[in-house]
């Protein structure tokens, strides 16, 4: 090495270490810990952790939730993306499902309601779309039957003149410890009402829809990057959205779009009714955005995938809503 090398040398390490004195001094300045304001780009001001630690039995009552989801977008102004469309929408008594129904309400749609047990927040939600002007049905029952899926495209139909969306977002979710106390029974429920649900309203909605209609399902932001907690509920959402791709492949001849929503965290009755309480107070903290979503941040995704006017040349996407990429 001659002179010149060392010397060249000896200046980059002054260079790099003029670098770290000058960042050192800005780190002292502000403070080994620096400030985070959770990040508010929407039309209102959402809640950001800690939220109201609190914790649910399954399956969720948006009734009860201490500090109401946010699902009404009040600053969305429908266009008639989905006019005189008819939408099914499971899990639609609330959480996302709610919103979804709203907004595709004011988009011009008339909606069926499908939900387990939740009566009153079933209510809620009908009366949210009929304020909209539009027409509501509520249907009750277990997705994980067959006959009951069949059963209940049958009866929108009878009672709304036709189906034109189908809004697949019913779920189960609850956290396992660890792999060897996730029961086969925890997995067989998740895997019946996420994966068998999804498939048995597909399939009985299919035969009943016509060129330009469109399936929508709700993936997951776990299906996408998996969740050490959640091994039977990320398995099923991957699941989802390998169904979805799968799916707009087969209906392509059928003229139905086919397309998949994966939110990130949501404020919503699933995770009250999953988690313990002081983790529901943290919920979406760990996000780039630092808070969880509000419903309403979700739904106009799910207007955009179902209108045949904002989105007729998409199919077999995943649209990930997860408030960012990486960690802060």
């Amino acid at each position: 090495m001659t002179d010149a090398h060392t010397q060249q040398a000896e200046q980059a390490v002054d260079q790099q270490r003029k670098v770290q004195d000058q960042v050192d001094r800005a780190d002292k300045a502000a403070g080994e810990e620096r400030s985070f304001s959770a990040m508010q780009a929407g039309g209102r001001e959402y809640p950001v952790p800690p939220l109201p630690a609190q914790h649910q039995d399954k399956p969720g009552s948006e009734a009860d939730l201490d500090l109401a989801p946010m699902y009404d977008a009040p600053f969305y102004k429908g266009s008639e993306k989905l006019l005189d469309k008819v939408a099914i929408i499971t899990g639609g008594d609330s959480g996302i499902g709610r919103s979804v129904a709203v907004l595709f309400a004011r988009e011009g749609a008339d909606i069926a309601i499908m939900h387990l047990d939740e009566d009153e927040d079933a209510e809620v939600t009908k009366k949210a779309v009929e304020k909209e002007g539009r027409r509501a049905i509520v249907i009750k029952g277990d997705v994980r039957d067959r006959v009951f899926c069949k059963a209940a495209v049958e009866q929108t139909v009878k009672e709304l003149g036709k189906l034109d969306v189908l809004v697949n977002n019913a779920a189960f979710q609850v956290h396992a410890p660890s792999l060897e106390e996730l029961t086969e029974e925890h997995f067989d429920a998740t895997l019946k009402t996420n994966l068998y649900g999804y498939f048995f309203m597909a399939q009985a909605a299919v035969p009943h829809m016509k060129p330009g209609s469109a399936i929508v399902m709700s993936g997951s932001v776990t299906g996408l990057m998996g969740n050490k907690d959640l091994l039977d509920y990320s398995t099923t959402k991957g699941g989802i959205h390998a169904f979805t791709r799968s799916l707009a492949t087969h209906l392509i001849p059928k003229g139905i779009r086919v397309n998949a929503v994966a939110p990130g965290p949501v404020w919503t009755p699933l995770n009250p009714s999953d988690k313990q309480a002081d983790d529901v107070a943290e919920f979406g903290a760990d996000t780039p955005m630092g808070r969880p979503a509000q419903p309403e941040e979700l739904a106009p995704s799910y207007v955009f995938l179902a209108s045949p006017h904002t989105s007729s040349y998409i199919t077999g996407e995943i649209l990930p809503v997860i408030g960012g990429y990486g960690s802060r």
